[in-house]
């Protein structure tokens, strides 16, 4: 996947079957300095859909982690957001998923803390 030079890939990996990265599925983390960081989901080889949601709308982390991801170190993360086109943002079968989950737990503080955005902008008006 390309980006533009001024872009900074944070982390990326492939879903990955027993501990392989034998998918067409990536997974990046990039930032824009002084713009955006943003999580972006790559799925095909001959056509391709990717998705991105900003990481500040991003407000809850499940991880997720089967015997067989135990065994093979690997793990899920399925990541609420308060993105109408994507309201669940699913990272599968990724290796290290905890300091991932970490690592998106921070920088969802951090561009919040920027951007002055707080949960409630998230909050739907029935809940």
């Amino acid at each position: 996947m390309r980006f533009d030079k001024n872009c900074e890939i944070i982390w990326h990996d492939r879903k990955r079957y027993f501990g392989l990265p034998i998918s067409f599925t990536r997974y990046y983390i990039v930032k824009k300095e002084g713009e955006w960081v943003k999580l972006f989901r790559h799925k095909g080889f001959l056509s391709s859909v990717i998705d991105e949601v900003n990481i500040y709308r991003c407000f809850d982390i499940t991880l997720i982690a089967s015997l067989t991801d135990k065994i093979f170190k690997t793990g899920s993360l399925e990541v609420a957001t308060g993105d109408d086109s994507t309201p669940t943002f699913y990272i599968k079968h990724i290796a290290n998923p905890y300091k991932v989950r970490d690592l998106i737990s921070s920088l969802i503080e951090i561009e919040r803390r920027k951007r002055r955005v707080g949960i409630t902008e998230f909050q739907s008006p029935e809940g």
